[in-house]
């Protein structure tokens, strides 16, 4: 947290969606502790349940203004949207196993939810719209490091909802020169993240567990902690000039998953096996085999550097999952 940030943040006020999920829970934290108004619209359930946001300390939760609604309702995002200067899009619905069940659920929010976002950004004169792509939008990869000019491929109805979304923030900032940003984080990982995504799969099971079970152990990633991931968010949001473009933020260095595991059962110090599960393996033509990034760009433009190696981040994770284990369903595939 440099003194910079905090002169720029001071006294902003910022919308971010999705604000219940992993990455922007963080993400709404460091914003209030920057001193920044933050109001997060989060989906509407009728326990009132904000998500991940709870999980924050009292004394930052008691300074967020929650605002529950659907993405896929404008009249709701207009009213989330109204009198903030900055929105940070990280609303979606991400699980791609969820997306093969369920690909007009995940289409109608992920496309037509940030369609809202960007007409009711476009009519409030935002100053800046940060919108999160993935880095699935790149399908396996076709050269390495991936760099941002690499052709999109849909290889799942979540991927190829994404690269709508992508399309519609572009065509957003070249016909109505909105001041839209897209940052495409490769796969972040680190405390509060679900156990749909590998690495807590893998950690909450090598905890409790006598056996790991996954799906693809040859598949390559490349995996960036999360307090990176969202000083990336921070910088784009600050940086000018960046308006129409497009940032990978990844580490630029590949793991694969076996590899991962192993590096797991190591570090929690446990005998544990690893057997691959059928039922956890993507459709063969469906696999992201390989995902490497590029970061040349986020270097220079954002000048962004991962600081969190993979042994460290590893290690703070296992940490708080460990403290937080019954939060995690350890026997259930989660899709």
């Amino acid at each position: 947290m440099t003194d910079k940030k905090k002169n720029y943040w001071q006294g902003k006020r910022v919308l971010v969606t999705g604000a219940g999920g992993f990455i922007a829970s963080h993400l709404v934290e460091i914003l209030v502790k920057l001193g920044v108004s933050v109001r997060a619209f989060v989906r509407y359930n009728s326990r009132g349940d904000p998500g991940l946001l709870v999980m924050l300390p009292q004394d930052i939760y008691s300074q967020v203004e929650v605002v529950a609604g659907d993405l896929r309702d404008l009249p709701a995002v207009q009213m989330a949207v109204r009198d903030v200067s900055y929105i940070f899009h990280l609303g979606a619905l991400i699980a791609i196993p969820y997306s093969y069940v369920h690909p007009a659920e995940v289409v109608e929010t992920n496309v037509m939810g940030t369609l809202n976002v960007l007409l009711a950004a476009r009519n409030a004169g935002t100053k800046r719209v940060v919108h999160t792509s993935t880095s699935e939008v790149y399908g396996t990869a076709q050269y390495v490091p991936i760099d941002e000019a690499h052709p999109l491929r849909g290889q799942s109805p979540y991927s190829a909802s994404k690269i709508g979304a992508d399309k519609l923030a572009e065509s957003f900032f070249l016909s109505f020169d909105l001041p839209v940003v897209t940052l495409r984080p490769f796969n972040t990982y680190g405390p509060r993240q679900s156990a749909r995504a590998v690495i807590p799969t893998i950690i909450t099971q090598a905890l409790s567990q006598k056996v790991i079970r996954l799906g693809n152990l040859d598949a390559r990633r490349d995996l960036t902690f999360v307090s990176d991931t969202v000083r990336g968010f921070l910088n784009v949001g600050e940086v000018p000039g960046l308006e129409g473009e497009t940032i990978n933020l990844g580490t630029g260095i590949e793991v694969i998953i076996g590899d991962i595991a192993q590096k797991v059962i190591e570090l929690v110090g446990k005998t544990v096996k690893i057997v691959i599960d059928p039922n956890r393996i993507r459709p063969e033509k469906s696999e992201v085999q390989r995902l490497l990034s590029d970061n040349k760009l986020a270097r220079e433009r954002l000048n962004w550097n991962p600081e969190v190696g993979l042994d460290d981040g590893l290690k703070r994770t296992i940490v708080w999952i460990e403290n937080h284990l019954d939060y995690y369903q350890t026997n259930e595939y989660q899709i």
